[in-house]
């Protein structure tokens, strides 16, 4: 489906109960969240949308900032009537989570940051990233396999899982080279979400693939350290994407989450 009251962009609505609201990784699509979504649908409502220009949404003009997809994800609820929802996001949708809790805290019943961090890049992470654009705009998304590819997933997976890494590496070059290009002018200008942690207020917990090689198990536990009602759980298993490297234990950990959140409360409507 499409929100033509948001530029269009695509979205999955699944199943009934608490709703939970799953943002992609870059350079990924709403896609990367199928095992969580047919995990979820049976006790609760999973939504995910396409970033601009990713998967099915439209592009739009200038970067795509973390802050545009925290409130294209507001909007999203907008459309559909939902007040509240449980936030959780992976690496560029982890930052879009943290966006999210700091300009929308009473949409926000609970919150799941994976394999993500809240430091802004270094200024050598801003010139790598911009180098990257150059890059993409000479030999397309295949620029972006070349330099994220060995670190996407883990040993693991790389060593036992090729179907995995095959697919992952289709849905990279299926990206637009213009929605990557903008993606990383966003990563790159990202604020430094730090200072707001402590005012996070909602349960939270933090996913971390052990064998991620681009946010570390040390950058969730600067999150957990930060973020007052937060728990670290890692993933074994798994590197940056842990939702599809280890998406049983990935969906254990998450479907307990949202039974404590049920226990101590109704959703919103």
């Amino acid at each position: 489906m499409q929100n033509r009251e948001n530029g269009g962009l695509a979205y999955d609505s699944t199943g009934e109960g608490r709703a939970v609201l799953l943002l992609h990784a870059f350079p990924l699509s709403r896609t990367m969240w199928d095992p969580q979504v047919e995990a979820l649908a049976a006790t609760h409502r999973a939504l995910r949308f396409d970033a601009a220009g990713f998967g099915d949404s439209p592009p739009r003009d200038g970067p795509l900032t973390v802050d545009r997809i925290a409130d294209d994800a507001v909007r999203l609820l907008d459309h559909l009537g939902i007040e509240t929802t449980v936030v959780c996001g992976l690496s560029m949708g982890g930052y879009a989570a943290l966006a999210f809790a700091r300009r929308h805290p009473r949409r926000l019943e609970g919150l799941v940051l994976a394999d993500t961090r809240a430091v802004p890049d270094t200024e050598e992470e801003r010139r790598r990233r911009y180098a990257l654009i150059e890059q993409v705009r000479e030999r397309g998304p295949s620029a972006v396999l070349i330099a994220m590819m060995s670190k996407m997933v883990g040993t693991t997976t790389h060593r036992e899982r090729a179907p995995l890494v095959a697919r992952i590496r289709e849905r990279i070059l299926a990206a637009s080279p213009e929605a990557i290009e903008r993606a990383l002018q966003g990563l790159a200008e990202r604020p430094d979400a730090v200072p707001e942690l402590a005012e996070i207020r909602v349960p939270t917990r933090v996913f971390c693939g052990t064998e991620d090689g681009i946010t570390p198990m040390s950058e969730a536990e600067a999150l957990v350290r930060a973020i007052p009602d937060a728990r670290l759980i890692p993933i074994p298993r798994a590197g940056h994407l842990a939702n599809l490297e280890n998406p049983d234990r990935f969906n254990a950990e998450l479907l307990r989450f949202l039974r404590e959140l049920d226990a101590s409360g109704p959703a919103g409507t």
